[in-house]
């Protein structure tokens, strides 16, 4: 089976093509992307974890070639070695004994650098700020600015889903991966001599390899910034254009079921590529070996055969099921930093400082592989 769409409306909406996609069969290959798509909720997260057949491991993949090898495109031990050596930097406990009160810190800077302004965009003059100050202070990239954070990240992840080749995106990430090179540089030599819980020092006193550590840096940075960035932005829109969410949100201060139901409505990362090791015939799919797969958590977040009415933004929904961190041994790292950073610091501070901000303009999303709103524009009543 196969499925033709066009890149330009599938990168604004790709929820169209893929609800078509998941009618047609379980797997669909697509020429555009020269992979095939899974889409369904539970083939999604059964197949992702078969490691054996589905690898993350892809050489000639464009995160490993633009990024380096990093532990998402690695698997078994040499996965499992890696995830180990990150964890004590990304811990629940660490995300609480010392990463909450730095996310607060510079949230509570940011809004009140907004105090007295009567219109923003909330992606850039809020969540932007936010995510890009909590990176920094993760990674242990000190020197860095938030906006150029968040301008390597997009240029990162914006070569990851470069699969139409534009050589302009490509040499643009290339520009982006030398600055985050530099900035290791700037630093590790004071990682080196006074150790502490950023994501550099703890994979540097772990013995892990320079190159190792360049590309593990560079994995944290191109999904720690847009997914919080996105994330805190679109659930913003959500409940704001969304009367009884907001009145939902206003009466329980309940932002964990508010962010999870938008990661599930507007996955910020919607897909996750794998490589075939060896011909085989799954779910119906003759698949080759070296054939590209992409397992679509945008689509399977918004399976009908899990969640009715899945494309409208529910605060009351059972969301269970949803598979927006993925699923298996790739279950993203960073969760806990990212779901504390979003729902105990961003969400409950911004609405706490301005309870009657309002939409100004309808939003537009954009993105298939990555998915945010592009711009938010909000007046802060």
């Amino acid at each position: 089976m196969f499925y033709e769409i066009d890149l330009k409306k599938f990168w604004h909406d790709p929820y169209p093509d893929l609800k078509q996609i998941q009618v047609i069969a379980p797997v669909v290959f697509v020429p555009q992307l020269n992979a095939a798509l899974m889409t369904r909720r539970f083939d999604v997260f059964e197949q992702e974890k078969r490691i054996e057949i589905f690898s993350s491991r892809q050489p000639d993949g464009l995160m490993t070639r633009l990024m380096g090898e990093n532990m998402m495109r690695k698997d078994g031990e040499y996965h499992r070695k890696e995830r180990r050596e990150i964890f004590p930097s990304l811990s629940p406990r660490t995300v609480k004994n010392v990463w909450f009160q730095k996310f607060e810190a510079a949230t509570r800077t940011i809004i009140k650098n907004l105090r007295g302004r009567k219109n923003i965009d909330l992606v850039v003059d809020f969540a932007m700020p936010v995510s890009g100050s909590a990176l920094i202070a993760m990674t242990g990239l000190r020197e860095m600015k938030p906006a150029e954070m968040d301008q390597v990240s997009q240029a990162m992840i914006n070569g990851c889903a470069n699969y139409v080749g534009d050589a302009t995106i490509e040499q643009t990430c290339n520009v982006a991966t030398a600055d985050i090179d530099y900035h290791i540089d700037r630093v590790l030599n004071d990682m080196i001599k006074i150790p502490d819980q950023s994501v550099l020092s703890v994979l540097y006193h772990a013995g892990q390899s320079l190159e190792s550590i360049r590309a593990n840096i560079k994995l944290v940075i191109s999904g720690g910034q847009n997914e919080p960035r996105d994330a805190i932005a679109g659930t913003v829109a959500a409940v704001l254009q969304n009367p009884e969410a907001r009145a939902h949100v206003e009466r329980t201060s309940d932002w964990g079921k508010a962010f999870l139901e938008y990661a599930r409505w507007m996955s910020p990362i919607g897909m996750s590529p794998r490589q075939v090791t060896e011909d085989q015939s799954i779910l119906g799919y003759n698949f080759r070996k070296d054939d590209r797969v992409f397992f679509m958590f945008g689509a399977a977040n918004r399976d009908p055969r899990v969640f009715v009415n899945p494309d409208e933004y529910d605060l009351t929904r059972e969301i269970g099921q949803s598979i927006h961190f993925g699923a298996g041994p790739h279950f993203c790292a960073g969760a806990a930093a990212s779901s504390v950073l979003i729902t105990k610091v961003a969400l409950p501070l911004l609405f706490e400082a301005f309870p009657n901000m309002e939409l100004r303009n309808p939003v537009a999303w954009g993105g298939w592989a990555f998915r945010g709103p592009l711009e938010v524009n909000l007046s802060l009543g």
